[in-house]
C-alpha cells in the first residue's frame, strides 16, 4: 500500500469516524423515541425491544462476514456500498407506516452498518502503519464509538421533541451522503494480501445462534420462560453454538478465527465488550421508559436529563485513548468497570419519586465509565494481529459490542417485563430493580476481567497467539501494566 501523507491519513481517519458516528448514534438514538413510537405505532414492550434488536442483531450477525469481505474484494468498495445501504435504510425508517415496516427498515440499515465499522477499522489499521500512530488513531476511533452512543439519547430527545420520532433517522442521510462522496475522493483501496474464502455454513450458524437466542429471550415473558417455544429457541441456540465451534475449528479459513481466542487480552476484550455494552443497553432502555412512562417527561426533557452521561463520555473517551496509547488498557478498564457498576447500583432502589440529583449522579458516574470503555476494547482486539487479519479481528470486537447490546435489551427488558404487574406506568419502577442489578453486575464483570486479562501472563498469551498467526512472527503492540 502506498504511504499517504499525514494530511491524507487524517482525512481517511475523519471519514471513517463519520461512518462510525452515524452507526453508533443509531444504536442509542432510538431509545429516547421509543415511547413516541409505542404510541404512534401501537407497539408492545417486546415490539420496542425488536425495534432496537433488529438493528443490533443483524449488525452482530454480519459484521464478521463484512470484515472478511472487505479484506477480500476491497475495503473502500465495501465501505461505500455500506454507506449507500445505511443511508437508504435510514430514509425507509423515517417513512415506515407501521412497526413491522420499521423493524424491516432497521434491518436494511443494519446490513449497511455491518459493512462500515469493521471495514473502516481495516482501512485505519492499514493506513496508520507505525504502532504508536496507529494506537492514537484507534484511540480516536474508540472515542468516537463512545461519543456517538452517548450523544444518541440527547440528540434523539431534541429531534423527537421538535420534529417527531421520524427525525431521528433524517440526521443520518446528509452525513451518509457526505461520507460517500469523501470516501470516493480520499480513501485508498486496500485488500488483504491473501483473500479469505467465504464461509456460508459458519455465517448461517452465527445467524441461527443469535436470532434464536434473542427471540427466545424477548418473547419469553409472553410465551412463558418454560414454554415449549422458549425452550425450543434456547435448545436451537445451544445446538447452533456447538455446531459452530465444531465446524469452525476444522476449517482452514473460518468465519470466526478461533485461534484469536488463545490470546487472553483478545478473549478478555470480547467478553468485556459484551458485558459493557449489555450494561449500557440495559441502562438506556430502563432509563428512558422510567423517565417518560413513569415520570411523564417529554422526549426532549428525557434527552436533556441524559446530557451529563453524554458530557462525561465526550470528556473521558479521548483521555481513555491517550492512556491506552501510553500506559495500556488496564487503568481505563478498571475505571470503566467501577464507574459503570456504581452508576447502575445508584438506581437499584429506584422509586417514582427518586430525586433528580440522584438520577443525574448516576448518569454522570455511568457516563464516565462508558467513556473509558471503548478505546481499550478496540486497541486490544486489533493490536498485535497481522494487518492481513485486521478486518476480521476488528469485526469480532464490533460483533461483541452488538451482541452485548442485543442481549442487554433482550435480557433486561424481558426480566423487567416478566416482573411487571398491572400497567407499565404503575408497575415498572419496582420491577426495574432486577434490571438495574443486571447492569450493575455487567459493570462488575468489566472490572474483574480488566484485572485478569491485562497482566503479564495475559501479555505472553497475546505474543504467542500473534506469533502463531503471522509468518513474520509479529509481536503484539499492546502495552499492558
Amino acid at each position: 500500500m502506498v504511504e499517504l501523507s499525514s494530511r491524507r491519513r487524517a482525512a481517511v481517519l475523519a471519514i471513517c469516524c463519520m461512518s462510525l458516528f452515524i452507526v453508533g448514534l443509531d444504536n442509542t438514538i432510538v431509545n429516547v423515541a421509543l415511547p413516541s413510537i409505542q404510541r404512534e405505532l401501537h407497539a408492545s414492550v417486546s415490539g420496542l425491544q425488536w425495534t432496537i434488536d433488529a438493528y443490533t442483531l443483524v449488525l452482530a450477525s454480519l459484521l464478521m462476514l463484512s470484515g472478511s469481505t472487505g479484506d477480500r474484494i476491497g475495503r473502500r468498495r465495501t465501505f461505500r456500498a455500506g454507506l449507500v445501504l445505511f443511508t437508504l435504510g435510514s430514509l425507509l425508517c423515517s417513512l415506515a407506516p407501521g412497526l413491522g415496516w420499521l423493524v424491516a427498515a432497521r434491518t436494511v440499515q443494519a446490513v449497511g452498518g455491518s459493512m462500515l465499522n469493521p471495514v473502516a477499522m481495516g482501512i485505519i489499521t492499514n493506513t496508520f502503519t507505525e504502532p504508536r500512530e496507529r494506537a492514537r488513531a484507534i484511540g480516536v476511533w474508540g472515542a468516537t464509538v463512545g461519543v456517538s452512543m452517548a450523544l444518541g439519547p440527547v440528540v434523539g430527545g431534541l429531534l423527537t421533541g421538535w420534529f417527531g420520532w421520524q427525525a431521528i433517522f433524517w440526521v443520518n442521510i446528509p452525513v451518509g451522503l457526505a461520507a460517500l462522496v469523501l470516501a470516493g475522493r480520499f480513501v485508498p483501496e486496500s485488500r488483504a494480501e491473501r483473500a479469505r474464502r467465504v464461509d456460508p455454513v459458519g455465517q448461517l450458524l452465527v445467524i441461527l445462534l443469535l436470532a434464536s437466542l434473542t427471540y427466545g429471550i424477548i418473547e419469553a415473558p409472553e410465551a412463558g420462560w418454560t414454554s415449549a417455544r422458549t425452550l425450543a429457541c434456547f435448545g436451537l441456540a445451544l445446538i447452533a453454538l456447538l455446531a459452530l465451534l465444531g465446524y469452525e475449528s476444522r476449517r482452514e479459513e473460518p468465519l470466526i478465527e478461533l485461534k484469536f481466542f488463545r490470546s487472553a487480552p483478545f478473549s478478555g476484550a470480547t467478553v468485556i465488550a459484551v458485558s459493557g455494552f449489555a450494561s449500557l443497553a440495559g441502562f438506556l432502555f430502563l432509563n428512558i421508559l422510567y423517565l417518560q412512562d413513569v415520570r411523564g417527561f417529554s422526549a426532549l426533557r428525557a434527552g436533556v436529563y441524559t446530557l451529563p452521561m453524554a458530557l462525561m463520555t465526550v470528556a473521558f473517551a479521548p483521555l481513555s485513548g491517550r492512556i491506552v496509547g501510553s500506559r495500556g488498557p488496564r487503568l481505563p478498564l478498571l475505571v470503566a468497570g467501577v464507574s459503570m457498576a456504581c452508576g447502575g447500583f445508584l438506581l437499584t432502589g429506584l422509586t417514582v419519586g427518586t430525586p433528580t440529583w440522584r438520577l443525574l449522579t448516576a448518569y454522570t458516574v455511568f457516563g464516565l465509565g462508558f467513556g473509558m470503555l471503548n478505546s481499550p476494547i478496540t486497541n486490544t482486539a486489533v493490536s498485535g494481529m497481522p494487518r492481513s487479519r485486521a478486518g476480521v479481528a476488528a469485526a469480532v470486537a464490533s460483533t461483541s459490542r452488538q451482541v452485548g447490546q442485543s442481549l442487554g435489551v433482550a435480557v433486561v427488558g424481558s426480566v423487567v417485563t416478566s416482573a411487571v404487574h398491572g400497567p407499565l406506568s404503575t408497575g415498572f419502577t419496582a420491577a426495574s430493580h432486577a434490571g438495574w442489578w443486571i447492569t450493575t453486575g455487567c459493570g462488575a464483570a468489566v472490572f474483574l476481567l480488566g484485572i485478569l486479562t491485562t497482566g503479564r501472563w495475559a501479555q505472553r498469551t497475546a505474543e504467542r497467539t500473534a506469533a502463531g498467526l503471522s509468518p513474520e512472527r509479529t509481536r503484539t503492540a499492546v502495552t499492558t501494566s
